[in-house]
């Protein structure tokens, strides 16, 4: 089969259902050629089902991001699905979660904010380290963020975390570079997914991209385009790129109000 990753081994994490961007991403990453093994967390049984609507299903592991005995065991898993000997070329981390609380600014708990730094952002580091020794010629990590350059309605500490996952990409880059690996993440628009059914005010954080800023035109219901962009950023099209936040978004993080 032939496309831009063809032959590649891909470890994908966060995927829940159908209209998530990890789905997403693995559905254009098998239709560019790449062998895909998808992470789960939680719902297991509805991962395995999202899995199988993929073109060809994929096997899936249970990982938890934040616990340091499962990405112990990270890579051995790994090399039970793809064999002993086969590196991984690609990682993706669309992992992310805070507590309710979290969504306002002024009454939010340390607890509350740890919790969606830790899971949102420092697991990247995790998830990284834990994937590096499979990567001995070099690959590609690949996260998903939501463009943290500017404040948005409600969103609060969730963006705080989002900030702290665009500079952990920036040091991730600095660390890796010299071991052949790229860190970079794409800066998605909003997307109707089960993530946002918790964000308060989400029309109110979206309300950019239904206006004239979202000048490529944007669906909240259609992922596929950031799937692309992951894709693209796991593809040796990028030989030399790291450390970058790729906006996937219509054009919306460069248009003024």
């Amino acid at each position: 089969m032939g496309g831009i990753i063809a032959g590649k081994r891909v470890l994908i994490t966060g995927v829940l259902t159908e209209g998530s961007i990890a789905f997403h991403a693995a559905k254009v990453a098998q239709e560019e050629g790449a062998e895909v093994l998808l992470t789960g967390y939680g719902r297991m049984s509805l991962v395995r089902r999202t899995a199988d609507q993929l073109p060809k299903p994929a096997p899936v592991i249970e990982l938890d991001v934040t616990d340091p005995e499962q990405l112990a065991g990270l890579a051995e898993q790994v090399r039970d699905h793809f064999g002993p000997d086969a590196p991984l070329d690609g990682v993706v981390h669309s992992v992310a979660f805070g507590p309710p609380g979290v969504f306002n600014l002024m009454e939010a708990s340390w607890e509350e904010v740890s919790t969606a730094v830790q899971v949102s952002a420092y697991s990247l580091k995790s998830l990284a380290g834990a994937c590096l020794p499979l990567m001995p010629q070099g690959g590609s990590v690949v996260g998903i963020t939501f463009d943290s350059q500017v404040t948005w309605p409600s969103y609060a500490w969730m963006g705080v975390a989002k900030s702290a996952l665009e500079s952990t990409n920036r040091y991730l880059a600095r660390e890796l570079g010299p071991r052949g690996v790229r860190c970079n993440l794409v800066a998605s628009g909003p997307l109707t997914s089960i993530a946002a059914r918790f964000i308060p005010g989400f029309r109110d954080l979206a309300e950019p991209w239904d206006t004239s800023r979202a000048v490529l035109g944007w669906d909240t219901g259609d992922p596929d385009p950031v799937g692309r962009g992951v894709v693209g950023l796991l593809s040796d099209f990028y030989p030399k790129t790291t450390g970058s936040v790729i906006h996937v978004d219509a054009g919306v993080h460069a248009m003024g109000g």
